[in-house]
């Protein structure tokens, strides 16, 4: 059998069914499963540990020469093409969207000559502790029980138990295959049937083809955006809405160190730009499914307003370390669940406003808690946006005056005044909402900016920066061409700049709390390409752009950050905000209505007209 290696992040590659997901390597080991759920325990772990902790291999026994993968057009079925001495063999994975139970398929089909292949399967329950009870029934079936889960294997491959293992071999030439199903259920229900392999399979093609043919044109762009609208529907609840900001937790921000977390939870962070992306790319109804999960979780009191929230809005989500797993690359702690959950960041409230605004704009079906989230909003807000917080990122460390959280304060009371018109005593409400805009809009740009430095600072009284510092642009605070912002930019490509892709902020400053060291944060230097583009330095916004689409593996996925000096990637993966990056900043810069224009309430004709003449052959939806 085969010694365990770690996998570099970028060789996984995802299977989903909108429900859950799995990573299999391009080794062919499904080293990552939760069922039922993306947030639930999973049933092979090898990906935070050994695989002694959980996974299901199947691999050639001879070595390979030469391995090839990709998934099929549109849709996340996945083909690992194996080249050996012998001959060639592909394995397809997917997870049927279909059935009623959730499941992975594995089909190994003989391509050339003849291909010999191994199975090692061992099932871990509880990320990867328990170790089942492995019995069966008939020569094709076997299953795996403990506690309340039950997965159930089927295949014709002669399997036997070696210890706490199930291994197995079988050959495969031309235009043969062996087929096998692993189904999950609960274990005190009468053992589910078999069901037909080649209808899931095309009733899965046809669910994830029909989802990515309605993907307009982006032109040079547009297989990039495809795979990420495809990657952001896999990370989509479907039963809620909620989209997970990536499959995993744990993977680290640094080899080794102790920035691992929890992201199979809900941001309301990305609910604007996520928003923006399904919007501008004509899926309203995935937009108007996340909407609405919005205005579900957030319901309540405004003071209890939460920065996530799991796959249903579910409000507790505590932390807790699995000490029996080393950790992917001996990366301790492995957390789940998330404290940051509790945490005060004020700019959730932005966030939400200007979703709820972008609805209205984007001729969203209205809804009627809208306006009571608004009305219940402004008063608390109208205190709290004085006090610090713990920031964008997160720290687990002394609150701070975050400029972007007074920002997004601002951002709040500007959306909710624009579109308070059509409220009960709107005018009024406008009017208050203007006011207080108009004094945090005061104090950033008094307490914020450092005339010496020439730019705003991370916090206040600072002099170290932060790539979210973009968001004044972005989000309309100041003109992108406000000689303040211009020297904000200037100084961020300065000193945040690592290799040509942005680090988020300083980690040696110790302002999060945290041992120091990270890899580059891909979604800041999507954001720079975006203010790139508001600028009107669109060779710049393009360079960037084609250098961080560069990044994307060979299927075309991002984890959360890059380190540009080791080559490869870091962060759990892969991230939804990544990609919500690739589809925002490529509509930035092939569409003359740009998504970063219409957030940032720039879309004036002339900028329209030049961008018509630099990109040429645009598309106007």
């Amino acid at each position: 059998m085969w010694r365990f290696m770690t996998v570099r992040i970028e060789d996984y590659a995802l299977l989903g069914d909108c429900r859950t997901a799995a990573l299999v390597s391009n080794e062919g080991s499904i080293d990552w499963l939760c069922f039922p759920r993306f947030d639930s325990a999973a049933c092979f772990a090898a990906l935070l540990g050994t695989r002694d902790n959980g996974r299901w291999k199947i691999a050639p026994s001879d070595p390979v020469r030469h391995t090839e993968r990709a998934y099929r057009d549109g849709t996340m079925i996945l083909e690992t093409t194996f080249t050996t001495d012998g001959g060639v063999a592909t394995l397809i994975d997917f997870m049927p969207s279909s059935l009623s139970s959730q499941s992975v398929v594995r089909i190994v089909v003989g391509v050339k000559g003849t291909v010999h292949f191994d199975i090692d399967l061992l099932i871990r329950f509880d990320y990867g502790r328990t170790v089942p009870w492995v019995e069966s029934p008939d020569a094709q079936t076997h299953t795996a029980v403990a506690g309340p889960d039950l997965l159930v294997l089927r295949c014709r491959v002669p399997l036997e138990g070696h210890g706490h293992e199930t291994v197995g071999s079988f050959t495969v030439t031309e235009g043969e295959r062996e087929v096998f199903t692993l189904v999950h259920q609960p274990s005190h229900e009468r053992l589910s049937d078999p069901f037909d392999v080649r209808a899931a399979m095309a009733q899965t093609k046809y669910f994830w083809q029909e989802f990515s043919s309605r993907c307009p044109d982006v032109g040079p762009y547009t297989d990039l955006v495809k795979r990420s609208l495809l990657t952001l529907k896999a990370l989509t609840y479907l039963p809620t809405g909620g989209i997970v900001a990536a499959a995993t937790t744990s993977l680290p921000e640094k080899l080794g160190g102790q920035r691992n977390w929890d992201y199979r939870y809900c941001w309301l962070r990305d609910a604007t730009m996520t928003l923006l992306a399904f919007m501008s790319l004509g899926y309203f109804d995935e937009a108007h499914a996340w909407r609405d999960w919005l205005t579900r979780s957030v319901a309540g009191s405004p003071d209890q307003m939460q920065i996530m929230y799991g796959l249903a809005g579910e409000r507790y989500l505590p932390e807790y370390e699995l000490p029996w797993l080393s950790g992917y690359e001996n990366s301790q702690p492995v957390r789940i669940g998330n404290a940051a959950a509790t945490q005060t960041q004020l700019d959730v409230y932005g966030e939400v406003a200007d979703a709820m605004a972008q609805a209205i704009e984007g001729h969203l079906p209205p809804h009627s808690r809208i306006e009571a989230i608004a009305e219940a909003i402004v008063p608390f807000l109208e205190q709290a946006w004085r006090n610090p917080d713990e920031g964008i990122w997160e720290i687990r460390a002394q609150k701070q005056h975050f400029t972007h959280s007074k920002v997004m304060a601002w951002v709040a009371f500007d959306r909710i005044s624009m579109v308070a018109g059509a409220m009960k005593n709107g005018k009024e409400f406008a009017a208050n909402c203007r006011r207080i805009a108009d004094e945090i809009h005061a104090e950033v740009c008094s307490k914020a900016y450092d005339p010496v430095l020439g730019s705003f600072v991370q916090h206040y009284g600072a002099d170290c920066l932060d790539a979210s510092l973009l968001h004044i642009a972005l989000t309309g605070f100041l003109p992108a061409d406000d000689p303040r912002v211009l020297g904000t930019v200037a100084a961020i490509e300065k000193r945040l700049m690592k290799d040509g892709l942005l680090l988020r902020y300083d980690s040696e400053a110790g302002v999060d709390g945290l041992p120091p060291g990270e890899g580059t944060f891909l979604v800041c230097s999507f954001w720079l390409a975006d203010v790139y583009v508001l600028l009107g330095r669109d060779h710049d916004a393009r360079a960037l752009f084609d250098r961080l689409a560069g990044l994307c593996n060979d299927v075309g996925l991002l984890a959360e950050q890059y380190d540009p000096h080791e080559r490869r990637m870091l962060g759990n993966f892969p991230q939804a905000f990544s990609h919500v990056g690739i589809i925002n900043t490529a509509l930035n810069l092939h569409r003359a209505r740009a998504p970063a224009a219409k957030r940032a309430h720039q879309e004036t004709a002339e900028q329209a007209t030049a961008l018509d003449n630099d990109i040429g052959n645009v598309s106007v939806t």
